[in-house]
Protein backbone atom coordinates (compact mmCIF):
# COMPACT_ATOMS: atom_id res chain seq x y z
CA UNK A 1 0.00 0.00 0.00
CA UNK A 2 1.05 3.41 -0.90
CA UNK A 3 1.87 5.46 2.32
CA UNK A 4 -0.28 8.56 2.15
CA UNK A 5 2.32 11.64 2.28
CA UNK A 6 1.92 13.98 4.65
CA UNK A 7 3.23 17.72 6.00
CA UNK A 8 2.99 18.75 10.09
CA UNK A 9 2.06 22.57 10.11
CA UNK A 10 3.12 23.57 13.50
CA UNK A 11 4.90 25.77 16.26
CA UNK A 12 7.39 23.19 17.93
CA UNK A 13 4.81 21.68 19.94
CA UNK A 14 1.35 20.58 18.96
CA UNK A 15 2.67 19.18 15.90
CA UNK A 16 5.43 17.15 17.71
CA UNK A 17 2.64 15.62 19.61
CA UNK A 18 -0.08 14.90 16.92
CA UNK A 19 3.32 13.16 14.92
CA UNK A 20 4.18 11.06 18.26
CA UNK A 21 0.65 10.14 18.64
CA UNK A 22 -0.80 9.56 15.56
CA UNK A 23 1.73 9.27 12.33
CA UNK A 24 5.45 8.26 14.51
CA UNK A 25 4.90 4.38 13.91
CA UNK A 26 1.95 4.55 11.14
CA UNK A 27 3.13 2.16 8.47
CA UNK A 28 0.11 3.72 6.09
CA UNK A 29 1.74 7.51 6.22
CA UNK A 30 5.15 9.45 5.78
CA UNK A 31 5.46 12.55 7.15
CA UNK A 32 7.60 14.05 4.74
CA UNK A 33 8.39 17.58 6.67
CA UNK A 34 6.97 20.10 9.70
CA UNK A 35 6.66 23.77 8.89
CA UNK A 36 7.47 26.50 11.64
CA UNK A 37 5.91 29.80 12.79
CA UNK A 38 4.61 31.99 15.48
CA UNK A 39 8.35 31.16 17.04
CA UNK A 40 11.31 32.52 16.36
CA UNK A 41 14.61 30.15 14.71
CA UNK A 42 12.74 26.86 15.23
CA UNK A 43 12.62 26.59 11.36
CA UNK A 44 16.27 24.93 9.81
CA UNK A 45 16.15 22.49 12.53
CA UNK A 46 15.62 18.52 12.18
CA UNK A 47 13.07 16.38 14.33
CA UNK A 48 15.79 13.64 15.27
CA UNK A 49 15.76 10.22 13.54
CA UNK A 50 16.12 9.02 17.40
CA UNK A 51 12.41 10.61 18.57
CA UNK A 52 11.00 10.02 15.06
CA UNK A 53 11.67 6.33 15.32
CA UNK A 54 12.48 3.61 13.18
CA UNK A 55 10.84 4.59 9.87
CA UNK A 56 12.60 8.20 9.58
CA UNK A 57 16.32 6.81 9.91
CA UNK A 58 16.95 10.41 8.83
CA UNK A 59 14.68 12.34 11.02
CA UNK A 60 11.91 14.39 9.28
CA UNK A 61 13.53 18.44 8.31
CA UNK A 62 11.54 21.40 9.61
CA UNK A 63 11.04 24.46 7.01
CA UNK A 64 9.50 27.74 7.39
CA UNK A 65 6.07 27.94 6.78
CA UNK A 66 6.16 30.26 3.66
CA UNK A 67 7.45 27.26 1.83
CA UNK A 68 4.48 25.33 2.55
CA UNK A 69 2.49 25.66 -1.27
CA UNK A 70 6.64 24.87 -2.59
CA UNK A 71 6.71 21.50 -0.41
CA UNK A 72 3.41 19.93 -0.93
CA UNK A 73 4.16 20.26 -5.10
CA UNK A 74 7.38 18.81 -4.17
CA UNK A 75 6.25 16.21 -2.40
CA UNK A 76 3.35 15.66 -3.89
CA UNK A 77 1.60 15.66 -0.55
CA UNK A 78 -1.31 14.13 0.16
CA UNK A 79 -2.54 15.49 3.51
CA UNK A 80 -1.36 18.80 5.87
CA UNK A 81 -1.99 18.84 8.96
CA UNK A 82 -2.93 21.98 10.89
CA UNK A 83 -0.88 22.02 14.75
CA UNK A 84 -0.68 25.01 15.80
CA UNK A 85 -3.16 27.24 18.14
CA UNK A 86 -4.41 30.79 19.11
CA UNK A 87 -5.37 31.51 15.49
CA UNK A 88 -8.80 33.05 14.71
CA UNK A 89 -11.01 30.82 12.32
CA UNK A 90 -10.03 32.57 9.20
CA UNK A 91 -6.04 32.19 9.52
CA UNK A 92 -7.09 28.67 9.57
CA UNK A 93 -8.92 28.63 6.40
CA UNK A 94 -6.87 30.84 4.62
CA UNK A 95 -4.23 27.53 5.11
CA UNK A 96 -6.86 25.36 4.05
CA UNK A 97 -7.08 27.44 1.01
CA UNK A 98 -3.79 27.32 0.10
CA UNK A 99 -2.95 23.54 0.80
CA UNK A 100 -6.43 22.87 -1.00
CA UNK A 101 -5.45 24.77 -3.92
CA UNK A 102 -2.40 22.96 -4.65
CA UNK A 103 -4.08 19.75 -4.40
CA UNK A 104 -3.70 18.61 -0.79
CA UNK A 105 -6.53 17.07 2.00
CA UNK A 106 -6.25 19.91 4.77
CA UNK A 107 -6.48 18.10 8.35
CA UNK A 108 -7.39 19.25 11.94
CA UNK A 109 -6.77 16.07 14.63
CA UNK A 110 -9.31 15.59 17.07
CA UNK A 111 -9.05 14.81 20.90
CA UNK A 112 -9.73 11.48 20.60
CA UNK A 113 -6.66 10.28 18.82
CA UNK A 114 -4.36 12.95 20.78
CA UNK A 115 -5.28 12.51 24.39
CA UNK A 116 -3.26 10.41 26.66
CA UNK A 117 -4.82 8.72 29.43
CA UNK A 118 -3.44 8.80 32.54
CA UNK A 119 -3.48 6.09 35.61
CA UNK A 120 -3.49 9.33 37.97
CA UNK A 121 -6.33 12.02 37.89
CA UNK A 122 -5.95 14.79 35.65
CA UNK A 123 -6.86 17.92 35.69
CA UNK A 124 -6.37 20.58 32.64
CA UNK A 125 -6.21 24.33 33.11
CA UNK A 126 -6.25 25.70 29.39
CA UNK A 127 -7.89 29.20 27.91
CA UNK A 128 -10.14 30.63 24.69
CA UNK A 129 -6.89 32.68 24.51
CA UNK A 130 -3.11 33.31 25.38
CA UNK A 131 -3.05 35.91 27.96
CA UNK A 132 -6.87 35.12 29.58
CA UNK A 133 -5.09 34.22 33.07
CA UNK A 134 -4.56 30.90 32.62
CA UNK A 135 -1.14 30.68 34.30
CA UNK A 136 -2.60 32.11 37.97
CA UNK A 137 -5.31 29.58 37.46
CA UNK A 138 -2.65 26.75 37.62
CA UNK A 139 -1.62 28.21 40.28
CA UNK A 140 -4.65 28.40 42.67
CA UNK A 141 -5.78 24.96 41.16
CA UNK A 142 -2.29 23.96 42.55
CA UNK A 143 -2.47 25.42 45.69
CA UNK A 144 -5.94 23.87 46.56
CA UNK A 145 -4.73 20.25 45.21
CA UNK A 146 -1.59 20.98 47.98
CA UNK A 147 -3.71 22.05 50.95
CA UNK A 148 -5.66 18.85 50.23
CA UNK A 149 -2.80 17.09 50.91
CA UNK A 150 -2.47 15.62 47.35
CA UNK A 151 1.32 15.55 45.75
CA UNK A 152 0.45 17.62 42.37
CA UNK A 153 2.92 17.24 39.40
CA UNK A 154 2.56 20.41 36.92
CA UNK A 155 3.00 19.13 33.34
CA UNK A 156 3.31 22.15 31.40
CA UNK A 157 2.46 22.45 27.34
CA UNK A 158 5.81 22.33 25.04
CA UNK A 159 8.20 24.82 24.65
CA UNK A 160 11.02 22.50 23.12
CA UNK A 161 12.98 25.09 21.36
CA UNK A 162 16.59 23.93 22.31
CA UNK A 163 17.85 20.55 21.09
CA UNK A 164 15.41 18.33 20.63
CA UNK A 165 17.21 15.38 22.13
CA UNK A 166 18.17 16.72 25.56
CA UNK A 167 14.43 17.64 25.60
CA UNK A 168 12.32 14.43 25.31
CA UNK A 169 11.60 14.64 29.07
CA UNK A 170 12.41 17.46 30.91
CA UNK A 171 11.92 17.31 34.98
CA UNK A 172 12.13 21.11 36.77
CA UNK A 173 12.27 21.01 40.91
CA UNK A 174 14.92 23.63 41.33
CA UNK A 175 15.96 27.06 39.60
CA UNK A 176 18.90 25.26 38.96
CA UNK A 177 17.15 22.72 36.73
CA UNK A 178 15.89 25.78 34.75
CA UNK A 179 19.49 26.84 34.32
CA UNK A 180 20.90 23.40 33.55
CA UNK A 181 18.27 23.31 30.74
CA UNK A 182 19.26 26.69 29.35
CA UNK A 183 15.60 27.92 29.55
CA UNK A 184 14.03 30.36 28.02
CA UNK A 185 12.01 33.58 29.35
CA UNK A 186 8.86 32.30 28.23
CA UNK A 187 10.01 28.73 29.74
CA UNK A 188 10.88 30.42 32.81
CA UNK A 189 7.71 32.34 32.95
CA UNK A 190 5.76 29.39 33.28
CA UNK A 191 8.09 27.27 35.41
CA UNK A 192 9.36 29.48 38.29
CA UNK A 193 5.75 30.41 39.69
CA UNK A 194 5.40 26.41 40.14
CA UNK A 195 9.01 25.53 41.18
CA UNK A 196 8.88 28.67 43.64
CA UNK A 197 6.14 26.68 45.55
CA UNK A 198 8.02 23.36 45.46
CA UNK A 199 5.51 21.95 42.59
CA UNK A 200 7.45 19.72 40.51
CA UNK A 201 7.35 20.85 36.42
CA UNK A 202 7.60 18.24 33.57
CA UNK A 203 7.89 19.26 29.74
CA UNK A 204 9.43 18.14 26.96
CA UNK A 205 8.78 16.73 23.32
CA UNK A 206 7.58 12.92 23.86
CA UNK A 207 4.26 13.40 26.15
CA UNK A 208 3.61 9.99 26.69
CA UNK A 209 7.38 8.76 28.23
CA UNK A 210 6.52 12.62 30.48
CA UNK A 211 3.17 10.95 31.30
CA UNK A 212 5.09 7.55 32.13
CA UNK A 213 7.64 9.17 34.50
CA UNK A 214 4.94 11.89 36.17
CA UNK A 215 2.32 9.52 36.95
CA UNK A 216 4.92 7.83 39.27
CA UNK A 217 5.69 10.50 41.77
CA UNK A 218 1.59 12.28 41.26
CA UNK A 219 -0.91 11.94 43.64
CA UNK A 220 -2.93 14.01 41.24
CA UNK A 221 -1.64 15.85 37.53
CA UNK A 222 -2.17 19.26 36.81
CA UNK A 223 -1.85 19.77 33.04
CA UNK A 224 -0.99 23.54 32.53
CA UNK A 225 -2.06 24.09 28.91
CA UNK A 226 -0.52 26.67 26.62
CA UNK A 227 -1.40 29.10 23.71
CA UNK A 228 -4.77 28.35 24.21
CA UNK A 229 -4.19 24.97 22.90
CA UNK A 230 -6.61 21.53 23.78
CA UNK A 231 -4.82 19.11 26.81
CA UNK A 232 -2.33 16.48 25.88
CA UNK A 233 -3.91 14.41 28.35
CA UNK A 234 -7.69 13.40 28.67
CA UNK A 235 -8.59 15.53 32.00
CA UNK A 236 -11.15 14.15 34.73
CA UNK A 237 -11.91 17.60 35.18
CA UNK A 238 -11.18 20.58 32.58
CA UNK A 239 -11.08 23.68 33.39
CA UNK A 240 -11.01 26.74 30.85
CA UNK A 241 -10.54 30.35 31.40
CA UNK A 242 -11.78 33.52 29.45
CA UNK A 243 -11.39 37.06 28.94
CA UNK A 244 -14.08 39.30 28.98
CA UNK A 245 -11.97 41.94 28.02
CA UNK A 246 -11.29 40.55 24.67
CA UNK A 247 -15.51 39.34 24.84
CA UNK A 248 -16.71 37.29 21.52
CA UNK A 249 -12.73 35.89 20.71
CA UNK A 250 -13.69 32.61 22.60
CA UNK A 251 -15.71 31.52 19.61
CA UNK A 252 -13.48 32.90 16.97
CA UNK A 253 -10.07 31.68 17.73
CA UNK A 254 -9.21 27.70 17.32
CA UNK A 255 -8.56 25.83 19.15
CA UNK A 256 -10.23 28.01 22.05
CA UNK A 257 -13.33 27.80 21.03
CA UNK A 258 -12.98 23.82 21.28
CA UNK A 259 -11.76 24.22 24.56
CA UNK A 260 -14.71 25.95 25.48
CA UNK A 261 -17.25 23.77 23.90
CA UNK A 262 -15.52 20.84 26.00
CA UNK A 263 -14.95 23.00 29.49
CA UNK A 264 -16.45 21.47 32.45
CA UNK A 265 -16.09 24.40 34.40
CA UNK A 266 -15.20 28.00 32.57
CA UNK A 267 -13.35 31.17 34.81
CA UNK A 268 -14.44 34.51 33.23
CA UNK A 269 -11.54 36.49 34.67
CA UNK A 270 -10.53 39.84 35.52
CA UNK A 271 -14.43 40.78 36.05
CA UNK A 272 -12.66 43.86 38.11
CA UNK A 273 -11.52 45.25 35.37
CA UNK A 274 -13.95 44.39 32.42
CA UNK A 275 -17.27 46.33 31.99
CA UNK A 276 -20.68 44.47 33.26
CA UNK A 277 -21.91 44.33 29.65
CA UNK A 278 -18.59 42.22 28.67
CA UNK A 279 -18.78 40.06 31.71
CA UNK A 280 -22.78 39.53 30.88
CA UNK A 281 -22.18 38.46 27.14
CA UNK A 282 -19.43 36.25 27.80
CA UNK A 283 -21.93 34.36 29.90
CA UNK A 284 -24.38 34.43 27.25
CA UNK A 285 -21.81 32.67 24.87
CA UNK A 286 -21.03 30.33 27.82
CA UNK A 287 -24.53 29.53 28.01
CA UNK A 288 -25.43 28.89 24.58
CA UNK A 289 -21.93 26.93 23.51
CA UNK A 290 -21.46 25.01 26.66
CA UNK A 291 -24.72 25.06 28.83
CA UNK A 292 -23.54 22.31 31.76
CA UNK A 293 -20.46 24.06 32.42
CA UNK A 294 -19.89 25.61 36.13
CA UNK A 295 -19.22 29.35 35.51
CA UNK A 296 -16.26 30.87 38.49
CA UNK A 297 -15.64 34.61 38.32
CA UNK A 298 -12.36 35.68 39.51
CA UNK A 299 -10.17 38.53 39.49
CA UNK A 300 -6.78 39.44 39.03
CA UNK A 301 -5.73 42.09 41.37
CA UNK A 302 -2.05 43.53 41.02
CA UNK A 303 0.60 44.25 43.59
CA UNK A 304 2.97 46.62 43.12
CA UNK A 305 6.63 45.88 45.17
CA UNK A 306 7.34 49.24 45.36
CA UNK A 307 4.98 52.20 43.98
CA UNK A 308 6.77 55.24 44.42
CA UNK A 309 9.09 54.30 41.86
CA UNK A 310 6.00 54.92 39.28
CA UNK A 311 4.07 58.30 40.78
CA UNK A 312 4.93 60.94 38.83
CA UNK A 313 7.81 59.22 36.72
CA UNK A 314 8.45 58.07 32.75
CA UNK A 315 8.23 54.51 32.59
CA UNK A 316 8.64 51.97 30.60
CA UNK A 317 6.61 49.09 30.97
CA UNK A 318 7.33 45.71 30.05
CA UNK A 319 4.26 43.10 29.65
CA UNK A 320 4.23 39.19 28.97
CA UNK A 321 5.16 38.58 25.35
CA UNK A 322 3.17 35.89 24.17
CA UNK A 323 0.31 37.89 25.65
CA UNK A 324 1.16 41.27 23.42
CA UNK A 325 2.39 39.44 20.28
CA UNK A 326 0.31 36.15 18.74
CA UNK A 327 -2.27 37.01 22.22
CA UNK A 328 -2.89 40.66 20.20
CA UNK A 329 -3.72 41.91 23.90
CA UNK A 330 -2.75 45.71 23.96
CA UNK A 331 -1.40 45.77 27.58
CA UNK A 332 -1.30 43.93 30.50
CA UNK A 333 -0.88 44.20 34.37
CA UNK A 334 2.14 46.76 34.00
CA UNK A 335 0.11 49.33 32.73
CA UNK A 336 -2.79 48.76 34.96
CA UNK A 337 -0.39 49.15 37.46
CA UNK A 338 1.39 51.92 36.18
CA UNK A 339 -1.74 54.09 35.70
CA UNK A 340 -3.61 52.97 39.08
CA UNK A 341 -0.41 54.35 40.44
CA UNK A 342 -0.05 57.45 38.53
CA UNK A 343 3.11 57.05 35.91
CA UNK A 344 3.07 60.78 34.47
CA UNK A 345 3.96 59.05 31.22
CA UNK A 346 4.35 55.86 29.10
CA UNK A 347 7.25 56.13 27.51
CA UNK A 348 7.61 54.90 23.52
CA UNK A 349 10.26 51.97 23.35
CA UNK A 350 9.98 51.64 19.67
CA UNK A 351 13.36 54.50 18.95
CA UNK A 352 15.52 52.10 21.59
CA UNK A 353 14.13 48.53 19.94
CA UNK A 354 17.65 46.94 19.44
CA UNK A 355 18.16 43.81 16.93
CA UNK A 356 15.78 41.33 17.18
CA UNK A 357 13.17 43.39 18.61
CA UNK A 358 12.47 45.30 15.89
CA UNK A 359 11.29 43.08 13.89
CA UNK A 360 9.10 42.05 16.62
CA UNK A 361 7.34 45.33 16.34
CA UNK A 362 7.12 45.44 12.36
CA UNK A 363 5.48 41.98 12.78
CA UNK A 364 3.17 43.04 15.43
CA UNK A 365 2.87 47.04 14.42
CA UNK A 366 -0.52 47.49 16.99
CA UNK A 367 2.18 47.24 20.28
CA UNK A 368 2.70 50.97 21.43
CA UNK A 369 3.83 52.47 24.37
CA UNK A 370 5.15 48.72 25.63
CA UNK A 371 7.72 46.34 25.81
CA UNK A 372 6.78 43.03 25.31
CA UNK A 373 9.75 40.44 27.05
CA UNK A 374 10.83 38.36 24.25
CA UNK A 375 13.04 35.94 24.85
CA UNK A 376 12.81 32.83 22.86
CA UNK A 377 16.77 32.50 22.52
CA UNK A 378 20.09 33.98 24.33
CA UNK A 379 20.24 36.24 21.95
CA UNK A 380 16.57 37.96 22.31
CA UNK A 381 16.99 37.77 25.91
CA UNK A 382 20.63 40.04 25.18
CA UNK A 383 18.55 42.39 22.79
CA UNK A 384 15.77 43.20 25.37
CA UNK A 385 18.33 43.65 27.70
CA UNK A 386 19.99 46.44 24.97
CA UNK A 387 16.55 47.60 24.49
CA UNK A 388 15.96 48.81 28.44
CA UNK A 389 19.26 49.72 28.87
CA UNK A 390 18.94 51.75 25.78
CA UNK A 391 15.29 53.21 27.09
CA UNK A 392 15.12 57.12 27.90
CA UNK A 393 12.75 56.26 31.43
CA UNK A 394 13.53 57.11 35.23
CA UNK A 395 11.89 53.11 36.22
CA UNK A 396 11.43 50.42 34.26
CA UNK A 397 7.88 48.60 35.66
CA UNK A 398 8.25 44.89 34.86
CA UNK A 399 4.95 43.12 34.54
CA UNK A 400 5.68 39.75 33.30
CA UNK A 401 5.23 36.55 35.57
CA UNK A 402 9.33 36.39 36.62
CA UNK A 403 11.47 38.74 37.83
CA UNK A 404 13.54 39.86 34.70
CA UNK A 405 16.08 40.96 36.85
CA UNK A 406 17.42 38.01 37.73
CA UNK A 407 17.81 36.85 34.22
CA UNK A 408 18.81 40.65 32.66
CA UNK A 409 21.11 43.57 33.76
CA UNK A 410 18.86 46.60 33.88
CA UNK A 411 20.66 49.84 34.16
CA UNK A 412 18.05 52.07 35.99
CA UNK A 413 15.73 51.45 39.01
CA UNK A 414 12.76 48.68 38.32
CA UNK A 415 10.06 47.36 40.23
CA UNK A 416 7.80 44.81 39.50
CA UNK A 417 4.20 43.71 39.15
CA UNK A 418 2.66 40.11 40.35
CA UNK A 419 -0.93 39.20 39.93
CA UNK A 420 -3.05 36.25 41.32
CA UNK A 421 -6.39 34.81 40.53
CA UNK A 422 -9.17 35.48 43.44
CA UNK A 423 -12.06 34.14 42.40
CA UNK A 424 -15.62 35.89 43.67
CA UNK A 425 -18.79 34.51 45.03
CA UNK A 426 -19.97 31.09 44.14
CA UNK A 427 -19.23 28.80 43.04
CA UNK A 428 -15.09 28.77 43.85
CA UNK A 429 -12.63 26.49 42.47
CA UNK A 430 -12.15 25.33 45.99
CA UNK A 431 -15.41 23.91 46.22
CA UNK A 432 -16.09 22.26 42.63
CA UNK A 433 -12.43 20.55 42.71
CA UNK A 434 -13.42 19.30 46.33
CA UNK A 435 -16.62 17.73 44.96
CA UNK A 436 -15.63 16.54 41.45
CA UNK A 437 -12.28 15.24 42.30
CA UNK A 438 -13.86 13.79 46.18
CA UNK A 439 -10.75 15.78 47.87
CA UNK A 440 -10.95 15.25 51.72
Amino acid sequence: MKRRKVIIMGAAGRDFHNFNVRYRDNEAYEVVAFTATQIPDIEGRVYPAKLAGPLYPNGIPIHDEKELSELIQKHDVDEVVFAYSDVSHEYVMHRASLANAVGADFVLLGTRDTMLRSTRPVVSVCAVRTGCGKSQTTRRVAQILRDAGKNVVVVRHPMPYGDLEKQVVQRFATYEDMDRHQCTIEEREEYEPHIRKNTVVYAGVDYQAILNQAQEEADVILWDGGNNDTPFFKPDLAIVVVDPLRAGHEERYYPGEANLRMADVVVINKVDSASPEHVEALRETINRLNPKAEVVEAASPIFVEEPEMIRGKRVLVIEDGPTLTHGEMLYGAGVVASRKYGARELIDPRPYLQGTLKETFQIYPNIQNLLPAMGYGEKQMRDLEATINAADCDAVVIGTPIDLRRLLKINKPATRVTYELQEIGFPSLDVILKERLRLT
